[in-house]
């Protein structure tokens, strides 16, 4: 029988996971299905319930469930455990296997996809939600010099520093604050890990964030620049980039995860470009 998996998502029609996939498939030859399922707001766990019981055997997770899905599985990898949000699901023998391979993917396409390396640079990460949580164990063992975590409410941004910080040993090289404390501050690289994209609005920025030859990457994707990448151009940032690729190379990590086979993303990645 053909393996079947899934994202969750709510909303999820926009997904490119479905067709990102099912590259994956025919190009290592795995004979897999894989659907977008919307689950309702108040039901995630009852939809991977019901996808588990026909049959499923692995599932992505988007927002707003990634929190969600960690809460729900029974055993969680150590990367999923220290972001304490799981975006790849496992179901194996009753078990719900929860896994992270956002951190993974941002990394992957920084470093083989665009060609930039963080080791040494000033990174700001804005936001201290799931997707911030996902990618920032990976985020300080590629080594930056100094790593700020930005969020509307501070104390959410110290909160994860500080855990973070204990964890990687890095009380020299993590902080958390607020916008407000970024006045006079400039960065190598700034990664926008909040949702203000997706309703067309930009974080609170001041002037002056982007270091000269600054890498701005926004870990949401559509067509053209995002308002984050529009307000960065202004502002000087030398390169911008959308989250297409850290999609399609967490989507790579989580197709290793569940089949043992590695595809190749930056080959799936310059096709979704060109079209």
């Amino acid at each position: 029988m053909t393996d079947r998996y899934c994202v969750f998502g709510n909303p999820v029609a926009h997904s490119k996971s479905p067709a990102i996939h099912a590259a994956f498939a025919r190009q290592t030859g795995q004979d897999l299905r894989y659907d977008a399922i919307l689950a309702p707001l108040d039901g995630f766990a009852a939809a991977v319930a019901g996808f588990v019981a026909a049959g499923g055997r692995g599932a992505n997770v988007t927002v707003p469930f990634k929190e969600e899905a960690f809460r729900l599985s029974t055993r969680r990898t150590a990367r999923a455990e220290l972001a304490g949000a799981v975006n790849t699901l496992s179901f194996d023998d009753g078990e719900v296997i929860g896994d992270n391979t956002d951190g993974a993917g941002l990394v992957r396409d920084l470093v083989d996809n665009l060609g930039y390396v963080p080791a040494g640079r000033r990174v700001l990460l804005l936001g201290a939600g799931g997707a911030a949580r996902g990618v920032l164990g990976p985020l300080l063992e590629t080594g930056p010099a100094r790593l700020v975590v930005v969020n509307r409410t501070a104390a959410r941004a110290h909160e994860l520093a500080s855990r973070f910080a204990e964890h990687f040993a890095a009380r020299d090289t993590l902080a958390g604050s607020g916008y407000d404390a970024l006045d006079g501050s400039a960065f190598d690289l700034v990664i926008n890990a909040t949702s203000a994209s997706l309703g067309g609005d930009l974080p609170a920025l001041p002037d002056g964030l982007f270091a000269a030859g600054s890498l701005a990457y926004d870990m949401m994707y559509g067509q053209g620049d995002t308002p984050f990448m529009a307000f960065a151009r202004t502002q000087g940032a030398a390169r911008v980039a959308d989250g297409l690729g850290m999609l399609v190379e967490q989507a790579a990590e989580a197709f290793f995860v569940w089949r043992g086979v590695r595809p190749d993303g930056a080959a799936l990645l310059a096709h979704l470009r060109h079209a």
